[in-house]
């Protein structure tokens, strides 16, 4: 199995956000997702992750409202919002241009 990796300051909401643009999930569902589609290198823990979802939900990132999980448990369901959607599209901007800087410095001789 592969390091695990802190994530990046910063690059949490542009995850989130990204975890909600096709499907409504709750915390545990996001933060599986993560570790799923990251080949389980990237791990969020519950002290970021909801401090974050409380952040997207106040900027009017996403929506929260309350359901039930496959298992039958009430859980706290995310939904990406308009607002959210625009600004993953902005994060996803920001994320490519800091990542072609880290790249230029990397190659940089």
């Amino acid at each position: 199995m592969p390091p695990r990796a802190d994530l990046l300051q910063g690059s949490l909401d542009l995850l989130i956000l990204k975890c909600l643009l096709n499907d409504p999930l709750h915390g545990w569902a996001i933060a599986k997702r993560l570790r799923d589609w990251s080949s389980e290198v990237l791990e969020v823990n519950q002290g970021s992750l909801y401090p974050a979802l409380y952040r997207l939900e106040e900027r009017g990132w996403v929506d929260a409202a309350w359901g039930v999980s496959p298992e039958g448990r009430k859980v706290k369901v995310y939904t990406l919002t308009k607002l959210g959607r625009r600004q993953l599209d902005e994060e996803r901007e920001q994320w490519r241009r800091f990542s072609l800087a880290v790249n230029q410095v990397l190659r940089a001789t």
